[in-house]
């Protein structure tokens, strides 16, 4: 299906509108951050959120909830001041190829990370260079970092990088959720450092498959190359604020089926 390019972004505009409403939360796992009020439990909720996006929405968000009730439903309290012997209960966590093990991991690298730094974004914002136009250096040093310390080896697959060519989808997400200047609410864009404007687009093989009918990439591959592709597509029709078009493509293909 191909669309002149104002027709195309008008199409965009008006379903990208459509599905960044409050209305949209409940059934997403963003709705797992949204629970919270405190900077540290937003930014730990919506990282597990993110990284467990794997399938049906509502066992997501099942699972997440799931787990913040591990966390006791504090969940910076939990990481930051729990003790050795209090991961045992995490042990029997399961979500697909996320198990206790990789949990354990996470708890580990969180608790010690909070220990020095105060807010998550800077685990980001902190590989970005002045002259860098998206996060692909944000995300790669993050990635590097996180595996810094002693970690199991199947964890890996959890924290995907571009170093890899992979498309980064949840990672992106996240990044979305708590970068991006949502005036009606969905995303929360309380980290600075990183401009909306370098926000890379969150590509899976939903959002894949309509950007190709749409004439926004050439393959529907979905790779860290594509996720670039069409964010600078999407930059042509909205350069400070991209990644609002995941809404819009995310809701034609998950939501409306369009492909």
């Amino acid at each position: 299906m191909t669309m002149k390019f104002q027709q195309l972004k008008e199409f965009l505009d008006a379903k990208a509108e459509h599905y960044d409403q409050p209305g949209f939360i409940a059934g997403d796992p963003v709705s797992i951050p949204h629970r919270f009020t405190k900077l540290q439990d937003i930014e730990i909720a919506g990282l597990f959120a993110a990284i467990l996006a794997w399938g049906n929405r509502t066992t997501i968000i099942n699972k997440c909830t799931e787990l913040m009730g591990l966390f006791d439903n504090a969940p910076y309290d939990y990481i930051l001041n729990h003790e050795p012997r209090d991961r045992m209960k995490l042990m029997h966590f399961r979500h697909r190829t996320f198990n206790g093990l990789d949990l354990l991991y996470f708890t580990e690298f969180l608790q010690h990370y909070y220990s020095n730094v105060t807010s998550l974004e800077f685990a980001f914002s902190g590989y970005l260079q002045p002259e860098d136009t998206n996060i692909e250096n944000a995300l790669t040093g993050f990635q590097k970092m996180f595996f810094a310390m002693e970690h199991p080896d199947r964890t890996r697959k959890h924290v995907s990088t571009p170093a890899r060519n992979s498309a980064c989808k949840r990672l992106n997400m996240y990044l979305r959720w708590m970068v991006r200047q949502d005036k009606n609410g969905v995303d929360f864009g309380l980290w600075k450092q990183i401009s909306p404007s370098q926000l890379v687009c969150p590509v899976d093989i939903h959002v894949s498959r309509v950007a190709a009918r749409l004439g926004l990439i050439q393959s529907a591959d979905a790779n860290w190359k594509t996720a670039l592709e069409l964010t600078s597509q999407l930059r042509l029709m909205d350069p400070a604020d991209p990644v609002k078009y995941d809404f819009a493509l995310f809701g034609l293909g998950v939501i409306e089926k369009y492909v």
